[in-house]
């Protein structure tokens, strides 16, 4: 569906009143500079770390760190969920602990982490892998158990072999719902990978939040904040593209 300019218009005038008050908010005086800076000194904040290069690097640096660990969560919460689904004695093998460790936040896990793995990569890729893991094994679960009963019953009359039944049969009818899993594993490994940032890191946009906390510069915070939100919209279009792209028949 084409979006026009009513639409547009509508999409962005809340971002535009709130940055309307911010600004006359900071015109009156009821806003402290050094607790929250103008939306002018965001822009120049901005501008200094696209010139020096920190920006892009920031960025990236997080990025691939998302990747390592969404890709490590995405292959296992996968394999896993349609094991799992299909073999109720694997299902009965894994549940108990999956079940105990799925409430604990990923964020808990970072002091094991820094013991098991420093401070270096593997903490950070650890901890988005958790992120990413439960969302994407959950929903693949629940996409094949919600497959028509009638399918498998056929495929069991044809003795379809196992590898051919989850490539025909498993992946296409499971696909909206790990989909849905894969955009809220994306969502959850860009936050862990920013809360695993801010402890014992050297770069990253977490980086970026600590040190601007750390320094007393809450434009540079801001800045963050507003870069973990942007990348993460991205992110979560790009997903929405793909899916439609994929799933043509819902």
């Amino acid at each position: 569906m084409k979006k026009g300019l009513s639409y547009w218009l509508i999409y962005l005038a809340l971002p535009i009143c709130i940055l309307a008050v911010w600004e006359g908010f900071q015109i009156a005086g009821k806003l402290k500079p050094y607790t929250m800076p103008p939306p002018m000194t965001i822009v120049e904040t901005t501008l200094d770390y696209i010139k020096n290069g920190k920006l892009w690097e920031n960025i990236g640096i997080s990025f691939i760190r998302v990747l390592k660990g969404f890709g490590a969560g995405l292959a296992a919460g996968f394999v896993i969920g349609i094991l799992s689904a299909l073999f109720p004695k694997f299902e009965a093998f894994t549940e108990l602990v999956i079940q105990i460790l799925r409430p604990i936040p990923p964020i808990a896990w970072i002091p094991l982490a820094i013991l098991w793995f420093g401070i270096g990569e593997e903490s950070k890729v650890f901890i988005i892998f958790l992120g990413a893991f439960f969302p994407i094994f959950l929903n693949t679960l629940e996409g094949v158990r919600n497959i028509d009963s009638r399918y498998f019953e056929l495929a069991q009359v044809y003795e379809v072999p196992k590898p051919l039944l989850i490539w025909q049969i498993v992946i296409p009818g499971a696909l909206p719902s790990i989909m849905t899993g894969i955009r809220l594993g994306v969502g959850n490994a860009w936050v862990c990978v920013v809360a695993a940032e801010m402890i014992g890191a050297v770069s990253g946009v977490g980086h970026m939040l600590s040190d601007g906390r750390s320094l007393s510069r809450p434009d540079i915070v801001i800045l963050g904040m507003l870069i973990v939100g942007v990348v993460g919209k991205i992110m979560d279009d790009i997903l929405r593209l793909i899916n439609k792209k994929l799933i043509t028949w819902i």
